[in-house]
């Protein structure tokens, strides 16, 4: 702590300099064969180090802004949206921020407002941030810490909390204890009063500056005991308090602090003892690891968040209560509990009951009517908020203020992100009719690509490598910072730990540190279309089932799969030709009518029918507009090296199958969502459950008397919206 506001040599500086630079030139580079597994590897190792030494934080800050300015002299956009999230990020970290870098700062980022989005409105919305910063030192650091690790207060109540859900297709199971310590090894004893030191330390720190005695300080906020509770309440009502009043009286909100300090050191003065830690820097946010078994798993986190559910009552618990409630059989009452309402076959049967051992009960006429037992009809954890709203079943609910708020954080491939897309969907319908959730917990969501394949692993039924990141690819092409720091970090999460599993070593902050950045950072969305089919089976007594999908449908056909597999042996010599079937020779005569995309959103209708041995569907994502989004079809003949026609872009599509015959259909390229004897699907956009609700009640509400109605403008379609650095403008 020493160095906190030391000097800093020309040396440290120029290697300051450097590393920036080697993060940008990343940037403007294409990534080459191992390289782009190092490429986050550079952001980590610059902040790691503002925490180990806070000195470098000023002069670090001052190379941003030289960046910065040069970025947007020469028009380097790809540079200035990196450039920001580093110098908040380092703000975040710092200490000490001298008043004259703060003005440099805020004129530089007010200049960047005028480009275009989203340049612009992440620049606006951290000019507002340093500005707020400015004027009232630490409070950055003091709200992150406060709502990250639930301190109580009266005056700053928002939480968040991180949930991490991985799944076990991706991830081999003898790695998940070691990504468990990983993500979830480095919380400090989760004591409250830890935290409650560090943001009382870094705001006295950065109000004070260099008249700060940091170790005395220190020392003296481990030795307060029961105290410390009552200066940190204290001094979050000082801080809040010079939020809501602005830039007036800036005297005031310095020499209450001061005080608060010097009474701090004199009540622990007679008592100091060396203090066991003295660190300042940003402690990780509350992270909870779950492999991702079951589909309701997200469900029911965000409903034990919502019902504050402590640690000790986790998911195991409640699903205890659940078997519970559903083995009581209820004793339902049906009589008004007077006496005279009772029929008289009742009321002589309760009499003759009660004979035996009870003649002074008979005399008073009082009766012991049978113990009943309310329950709810069915223990799931929708019953359970039911009850929190009415006051009921023991669990508190928070008010409808949306104080909290879940980033749910998915680690996995593009497997993962179909089962994502059906979740967010399950969900959407419960909060159609039930707004329990929406209304109290605000839901980002993140994801972390990692997969166990490699590039060069064959999809069955298809020619070429297949590539379990095709949505990952997106995100990046969109977003230069997340292909920079999360795409080139998949395959590094499996090697540490895969090292750490077989080494026993301890923790390794890599993974969480990535998790902290990406969380705390990335706040604007990329909206992924999310399609709807319906598959109808072959065996008509089943009934259809209506599934979604964000990345790929395959329609493949079984026999033909198998004679396409000999032929291409036949082809390269290793198997000799059978005469088969026309059927096999040909493949599957299948009729597809489907409305063709257009940019100028004016669809057509078309049909086709032709012979196939397996189809593709593809999700086409569009960065500037919903309305563009669609889905390429491509056909795959029986012969491998010849095609039947090109790939058709449509923006929903009927496949039907004409002869005796059924398909198999895999979406997102998970086994696990694999349908078999299929005779047709109908394939369109996704409709939010929340506007068929609304449009088939027949809203009443209107902007105005004889207005067009208000669902009119309600989002039709459901979209998959991923956090990223940048997002998207729609």
């Amino acid at each position: 702590m020493d160095n906190t506001f030391g000097g800093i040599s020309s040396v440290m500086e120029s290697s300051l300099y450097h590393n920036v630079h080697s993060i940008l030139r990343e940037l403007d580079c294409q990534p080459q064969a191992g390289s782009a597994c190092n490429k986050g590897m550079l952001r980590w190792t610059l902040h790691n180090r503002i925490e180990k030494c806070p000195s470098v934080s000023v002069p670090l800050v001052k190379v941003l802004i030289k960046e910065l300015e040069k970025a947007e002299r020469i028009d380097s956009k790809i540079r200035i949206i990196p450039l920001l999230h580093t110098l908040l990020y380092t703000i975040l970290q710092s200490a000490f921020i001298p008043e004259d870098i703060y003005q440099r700062i805020y004129v530089c980022l007010k200049s960047l407002v005028t480009l275009p989005l989203p340049y612009c409105a992440i620049a606006l919305n951290y000019a507002r941030q340093i500005k707020m910063e400015q004027t009232t030192p630490g409070m950055l650091y003091q709200r992150r810490v406060i709502a990250e690790h639930n301190l109580r207060n009266d005056f700053y109540q928002l939480h968040e909390k991180v949930f991490v859900f991985m799944d076990p297709a991706v991830f081999p199971s003898s790695l998940v204890s070691a990504l468990k310590a990983d993500v979830e090894g480095l919380d400090p004893g989760g004591d409250a009063l830890i935290y409650k030191r560090r943001v009382m330390l870094h705001t006295l720190l950065a109000v004070i500056g260099k008249q700060c005695h940091v170790e005395k300080l220190a020392q003296a906020l481990e030795n307060l005991g029961e105290d410390l509770d009552l200066h940190f309440q204290e001094v979050v009502a000082i801080v809040e308090q010079r939020v809501e009043d602005g830039t007036a009286e800036d005297d005031q909100y310095k020499t209450r602090l001061q005080e608060i300090y010097q009474d701090i050191l004199t009540v622990a003065k007679d008592h100091l003892h060396p203090a066991s830690n003295t660190e300042t820097h940003l402690p990780s946010p509350e992270v909870s690891f779950h492999i991702w078994t079951k589909e309701d798993d997200i469900w029911n986190e965000l409903v034990n968040f919502a019902l504050m559910v402590p640690m000790d009552r986790n998911s195991a618990c409640l699903d205890e209560d659940d078997v519970r409630r559903n083995s009581v059989v209820s004793t339902v009452s049906t009589d008004s509990g007077i006496e005279g309402d009772m029929p008289s076959s009742e009321f002589s049967s309760l009499m003759l009951d009660s004979q035996g051992g009870a003649e002074d009960q008979i005399s008073s006429q009082s009766f012991c009517r049978r113990p009943c037992v309310r329950w709810p009809k069915s223990g799931t954890r929708l019953t359970l908020m039911m009850e929190a709203i009415k006051g009921s079943g023991g669990y508190g609910l928070t008010k409808e203020e949306r104080n909290l708020t879940a980033r749910i954080v998915i680690m996995g491939d593009d497997r993962t992100l179909g089962r994502l897309a059906k979740t967010l969907h399950t969900i959407r319908k419960r909060e159609a009719r039930h707004l329990l959730l929406t209304k109290r917990v605000n839901q980002e969501i993140y994801y972390i690509p990692v997969t166990n394949q490699s590039s060069s692993h064959a999809q069955e039924g298809l020619s070429g490598p297949e590539d379990m990141l095709t949505l990952a690819g997106y995100l990046g092409s969109v977003d230069p910072w997340y292909d920079c720091n999360l795409n080139g970090l998949g395959a590094m999460i499996l090697k540490l730990a895969q090292m750490q599993s077989s080494h026993s070593s301890d923790s390794n902050p890599f993974l969480l540190d990535i998790i902290s950045y990406y969380t705390r950072v990335s706040q604007q969305p990329v909206h992924l279309p999310v399609y709807s089919v319906k598959i109808c089976f072959a065996d008509f007594t089943s009934a259809s089932v209506e599934e979604v999908f964000v990345s790929q449908l395959l329609i493949d056909f079984p026999e033909i799969k198998r004679f396409r597999a000999t032929l291409k042996d036949t082809i390269k010599g290793s198997v000799r030709y059978k005469r088969n079937s026309p059927q096999e020779l040909y493949g599957a005569v299948v009729s597809l009518n489907y409305r063709k995309a257009s940019i100028s959103d004016r669809e057509q209708e078309n049909g086709v029918t032709l012979t196939t041995c397996g189809m593709l569907v593809t999700v086409v994502p569009s960065c500037r507009a919903k309305s563009l989004h669609s889905v390429n079809i491509s056909f795959q003949d029986i012969n491998p090296t010849r095609t039947i026609t090109a790939p058709l872009r449509a923006v929903s599509a009927n496949i039907r199958v004409l002869e005796n015959r059924s398909f198999s259909l895999c979406l997102d390229k998970d086994s696990r969502r694999t349908f078999k004897d299929v005779q047709s699907i109908e394939i369109f956009p996704c409709l939010d459950p929340g506007y068929c609700l609304q449009s088939s009640a027949k809203s009443k509400y209107t902007f105005a008397e004889g207005g067009e109605p208000f669902i009119k403008y309600v989002n039709k379609t459901l979209t998959l919206p991923i956090n990223t650095f940048c997002g998207t403008d729609q």
